[in-house]
């Protein structure tokens, strides 16, 4: 059974991420075809790129990049939850993913977002970023609006349909997650 992450990503104060996660995990342990769990960037407390070495070297000096790298290593599979900011994602799940690279891949990513245009803009840039991490993203992705889905713009009150997106999203992350683990070589 492969091991998914759902990554919270956004650290801004009053974010909607944390929420938005929850809901995907709840969602997601009604499943039996993977473990899930959250995985919130505020617990690592990521500097902007600090390391010495470009992290397609590995070679990881601080206490922080190792912890990361150690956490994001034990998944196969992850799902980015996002807010669109400026038409693109957060700038802290930007710095996140650019700090490790052999962590990440050959790994299967899906995709929640949330925004005045349902977070779009900010998937597809994380799909050019995690195509050059070496990650297969999935098509179905799961769109929430700031209109629609937040009650006066704060509290997240998704319309009940959007439940079947996110099964959707995850149908073809455990399918690829599972097919990945045969191109991954273990250390």
């Amino acid at each position: 059974m492969i091991k998914v992450a759902i990554v919270v990503g956004s650290t801004r104060p009053g974010r909607k991420a944390d929420a938005v996660a929850r809901w995907v995990h709840d969602i997601a342990k009604k499943r039996s075809d993977a473990e899930y769990e959250v995985v919130d960037l505020q617990d690592f407390n990521l500097p902007l790129l600090d390391e010495p070495f470009p992290p397609s070297m590995g070679k990881y000096t601080l206490p922080h990049t190792k912890a990361w790298a150690a956490k994001v290593a034990a998944y196969d599979a992850y799902v980015f939850v996002t807010p669109e900011y400026n038409h693109s994602t957060s700038g802290a799940l930007k710095n996140a993913l650019d700090y490790l690279y052999a962590e990440w891949n050959n790994k299967a990513a899906g995709f929640v977002a949330y925004g005045s245009a349902g977070g779009v803009r900010a998937v597809e840039h994380l799909r050019l970023i995690a195509a050059e991490l070496q990650m297969a993203t999935v098509r179905a992705q799961v769109q929430l609006s700031l209109f629609t889905d937040f009650e006066s713009f704060a509290v997240f009150k998704p319309d009940p349909h959007k439940e079947k997106s996110v099964n959707a999203m995850l149908d073809q992350l455990v399918s690829w997650g599972t097919a990945l683990q045969t191109v991954r070589v273990k250390k």
